[in-house]
C-alpha cells in the first residue's frame, strides 16, 4: 500500500537521494496524516458526545491534534527543501528536525490534557451507554492507526526522516491507547464497572512517556549528535585507501540535516614526499566524498617525518607507554625535536569522553611517564577529547 501510494503522488519515488524526490515523499505522508485523522476524529467526537465518554472524546482530540502535527510535519519538509542562501549557508534542512521535536511536545500536550480529563472523570464519574456500532468505530480506529504505523515508518526509513519516524511512534501510541479505550468500554459494559476515567489516565501516562522519548530522540541530531560508527569506519577506510595517505585523525561530522554532512579530517602524509603529489591527492580524495558519499569533506595535511630510525623506535615506545596508562587513548602528530641538551618529544593524545581523568591529569601523567623513559626527554602533550575507539 506504502508503494502505491508513493507511486501515484510521486515520480521516480525510490530515488530519495534527489531532495526534490524526498521532500515530495515526506509531503504525500503529511497529507495522508492529515486526511486519515480528520476522518477519525469526526468519526470518534460523533460517538463521544452521542455516548458521553470521555475516553473516546479524549481519543478524537487525540486524532485531531495528529492532524495538526501531520501539518507541522508537512510544512517543515516543505521549508527544509527550500535552498542555502545568505543567512543559512548550509541550508534549512534542520527545520526538519525541528518539526519532530514540536510533533513530540504536541504528544506531551495531548497526554498531560488528557490525563486531567481522566482525573476529572474518575473524581465525578459519569453513566455512558455505548452501543456495538460505537465499539465498531474504534476497532476501525485501531485497524487505520496500525496501519498509518506501518505507513510512517516505511516512508521514514526510505527517506531518512526522524519527523517522519517521530509521527509513526505517534502513532503506535495511538493504537495502545484506542485499544486501552476500547478494552475499558468492553469491561464496562460486560460488568457495568465505569473504567473510562481509568482507562484514560493510564493511556495519558503512556502516552506523555512516549512523548518525552520522542522529544530526547528527535532533539539529538539538534545538539550535535556524534556520528554513527558505521559512517566514521567507512570515512576511515575509504580515506586510508589512497595511496600515501600514511595515517588519520580528528575526525570531526558535522550534520545540518539529511544530505547536507560536513566533514573535516587531519591526513597524515610522508615529509619527504612531493608537496604537489600530497596536494593532489587530499584534492582527489575530498572530490571523491562529494561525489560518492556526499560529503563535503575538508582535509588537513599533515606531513610526518618517517624512515628515521631513532624517531621511530621513540614514537614505539611513547605509543606503548601511553597504551600502558589509558589502554583506549590512541596518538598522533608525533614529531621529535633533538637536540643536544634535551629533545622536545611533540604530539597529540585523543582521549574518549569517557576517560574519568582530567585532560591536566591526563597531560600531567604522560609527561611523567616520558620523563621516565629519558630525564633529557621533554614531552609536549597537546590532548583531544573525542570518541576514538575505531580511529
Amino acid at each position: 500500500m506504502t508503494n502505491l501510494i508513493l507511486r501515484a503522488f510521486v515520480r521516480d519515488y525510490k530515488n530519495t537521494a534527489d531532495p526534490a524526490v524526498r521532500e515530495r515523499c515526506g509531503r504525500v505522508a503529511g497529507l495522508v496524516g492529515i486526511v486519515t485523522n480528520l476522518l477519525l476524529f469526526a468519526m470518534k467526537i460523533t460517538v463521544g458526545v452521542l455516548f458521553n465518554s470521555v475516553s473516546i472524546t479524549a481519543d478524537a482530540v487525540n486524532n485531531l491534534t495528529d492532524s495538526a502535527s501531520s501539518i507541522v510535519t508537512l510544512v517543515g519538509f516543505k521549508l527544509a527543501g527550500k535552498p542555502a542562501d545568505a543567512h543559512h549557508p548550509f541550508g534549512h534542512a534542520r527545520i526538519e528536525y525541528l518539526s519532530g521535536v514540536i510533533v513530540s511536545f504536541i504528544v506531551v500536550f495531548l497526554g498531560l490534557e488528557l490525563g486531567f480529563t481522566s482525573v476529572q472523570k474518575i473524581i465525578t464519574p459519569e453513566e455512558n451507554a455505548l452501543t456495538p456500532a460505537a465499539l465498531l468505530v474504534l476497532v476501525i480506529s485501531i485497524l487505520v492507526k496500525l496501519w498509518q504505523c506501518l505507513f510512517y515508518r516505511r516512508v521514514g526509513k526510505l527517506i531518512h526522516s526522524e519527523a517522519v519516524f517521530a509521527t509513526s511512534n505517534d502513532s503506535r501510541n495511538d493504537v495502545v491507547a484506542t485499544s486501552a479505550v476500547l478494552a475499558g468500554a468492553l469491561i464496562t459494559m460486560w460488568t457495568r464497572v465505569n473504567l473510562d476515567g481509568y482507562m484514560g489516565a493510564l493511556v495519558a501516562l503512556f502516552i506523555v512517556v512516549s512523548g518525552i522519548q520522542l522529544i530526547l530522540s528527535t532533539a539529538d541530531p539538534l545538539l550535535g549528535q556524534a556520528p554513527d560508527s558505521s559512517l566514521v569506519r567507512q570515512i576511515r577506510e575509504k580515506i586510508l585507501s589512497y595511496e600515501g595517505i600514511i595515517g588519520m585523525h580528528d575526525l570531526t561530522v558535522h550534520n545540518y540535516g539529511v544530505g547536507r554532512c560536513f566533514a573535516s579530517v587531519h591526513c597524515e602524509v610522508d615529509a619527504g614526499r612531493d608537496i604537489l603529489e600530497s596536494h593532489d591527492c587530499i584534492d582527489n580524495i575530498e572530490r571523491d566524498f562529494e561525489k560518492d558519499l556526499g560529503i563535503h569533506m575538508v582535509i588537513h595535511l599533515d606531513p610526518v617525518v618517517v624512515g628515521d630510525a631513532r624517531t621511530d623506535t621513540l614514537k614505539v615506545q611513547v605509543i606503548d607507554m601511553v597504551k600502558a596508562l589509558y589502554p583506549a587513548v590512541t596518538l598522533h602528530d608525533f614529531r621529535v625535536v633533538w637536540g643536544k641538551t634535551h629533545s622536545n618529544v611533540v604530539f597529540d593524545v585523543a582521549v574518549p569522553f569517557e576517560e574519568a581523568d582530567s585532560d591536566e591529569t591526563v597531560c600531567r601523567r604522560i609527561c611523567d611517564a616520558v620523563d621516565a623513559l629519558d630525564p633529557t626527554y621533554r614531552a609536549v602533550v597537546t590532548v583531544d577529547r573525542g570518541q576514538t575507539e575505531i580511529l
